[in-house]
């Protein structure tokens, strides 16, 4: 490591202003950075030095989804090996082929699982550092800006709230989509209102619904008749005069069970979610306020039973662990900077969200996730939130200040 940095500080004074290599200092200053501390830091005593910044905060996120993306790519493989031995065919597609020409074998086993599994998620997550981590790299030039890692998070995340066959190139277009216009056209990290992951997600969603949603995008298997691939969100809408969730709450909270890539397994979002917890880098606010609407909504949904809408009569506990409510609770909704930032507006904007997950998911047949739209939503809100929080603060001086 001494000898890199030995050599990075010898080819520093190149890039410096007025240098041939000047327009590249950003991806320079980027390397760096990601690689060691940045040479440039505060001396004066009047300064509050604190060693989480930047780097380190997206480091942690990155490192509390982690248990999530390895549980998501050995879930992959294990649901596609579990169709098949079930009576499904293998999907058609040069992963498949590329798993059989390594030696893989669709028997189920650990080690298959997460191989065969990796071979359709490692596609997904290159081509979004490649073209995301790009466009960054591109904005960044041009402005003549320094390159931060706000991308490492965006790109961590997107992969995980795909289906497993998505086309390679809808997750170029969507990843784009999100980093230039959900983020980019503000003014980059820190100035966009509203998730990055979830605007090229939503992008992908409405204009390419058939590879987002519906019974034949969550494993990547043939089913022959008699034989569903959906999520058990998606038979609920589909099947409301006969269909009934049972008692297999657990597989559903370990994530044994199809959904997108990361969000299967409450348990793992859990875990992640604790540990940003307890280094401070979420709110538990936002957190607490997002699990109570939903349980008071949930709740009073239940008292309100409609034979032809089984969502009706599902119990917050089923809410919590189905779908991407685990994974956009901890990982999407609680981001620093698309959500409120008063310690009020914390908890509105977590009640209200809690709420709006129940609400699209219990009336809009057309879309059973909910959570995505939701976030995106309450992202919109969330200035007015903060807005409405501190004018109302004002009032209350004013008025005390006139007695």
């Amino acid at each position: 490591m001494n000898y890199l940095k030995k050599g990075l500080d010898k080819l520093k004074p190149k890039f410096a202003p007025g240098q041939k290599w000047h327009v590249f200092a950003p991806i320079y200053d980027a390397f760096d950075s990601f690689c060691f501390t940045t040479g440039d830091v505060t001396q004066g005593r009047t300064h509050v030095r604190d060693g989480l910044d930047l780097k380190r905060i997206m480091s942690l996120v990155v490192i509390a989804v982690f248990p999530s993306m390895i549980f998501g790519i050995y879930n992959t493989g294990h649901q596609i090996h579990l169709a098949i031995s079930k009576g499904a065919s293998p999907l058609d597609a040069w992963q498949t082929h590329l798993f059989s020409a390594l030696g893989g074998s669709f028997n189920p086993s650990v080690l298959n699982d997460f191989f065969h599994g990796l071979c359709w998620f490692f596609p997904i997550y290159l081509v979004t550092f490649v073209v995301g981590g790009g466009l960054e790299t591109l904005f960044a030039l041009v402005r003549r800006q320094t390159i931060n890692e706000g991308f490492l998070v965006t790109g961590t995340l997107f992969p995980l709230i795909l289906p497993v066959t998505i086309p390679l190139w809808q997750v170029a277009l969507g990843i784009a989509f999100g980093v230039v216009v959900g983020k980019e056209v503000f003014g980059g990290t820190g100035t966009n209102f509203m998730n990055p992951a979830l605007v090229g997600r939503a992008f992908l969603f409405f204009a390419y619904p058939s590879n987002i949603t519906g019974e034949s995008i969550w494993t990547a298997a043939q089913f022959p008749d008699g034989l569903s691939g959906a999520t058990l969100l998606h038979n609920a809408h589909e099947n409301a005069q006969s269909f009934t969730f049972g008692s297999d709450w657990w597989n559903a909270f370990f994530g044994q069970m199809g959904g997108a890539i990361g969000e299967t397994s409450a348990f793992l979002c859990l875990l992640g979610g604790l540990f940003l917890l307890l280094t401070q880098i979420i709110s538990w606010r936002i957190v607490l306020g997002i699990a109570i609407g939903t349980t008071l909504t949930a709740t009073l949904l239940n008292l309100c039973p409609d034979s032809s809408n089984p969502m009706f009569s599902l119990p917050f506990y089923w809410h919590m662990v189905l779908g991407g409510w685990a994974f956009g609770c901890f990982f999407m909704a609680t981001d620093p900077v698309t959500s409120a930032m008063s310690l009020r507006g914390k908890w509105i904007y977590g009640l209200l969200l809690g709420a709006l997950i129940v609400t699209l998911r219990v009336f809009n047949p057309a879309y059973p996730e909910g959570v995505m739209l939701a976030i995106l939503f309450m992202n919109m809100l969330a200035p007015l939130i903060d807005h409405m929080v501190i004018a109302a603060h004002i009032r209350r001086r004013t008025a005390r200040d006139a007695h």
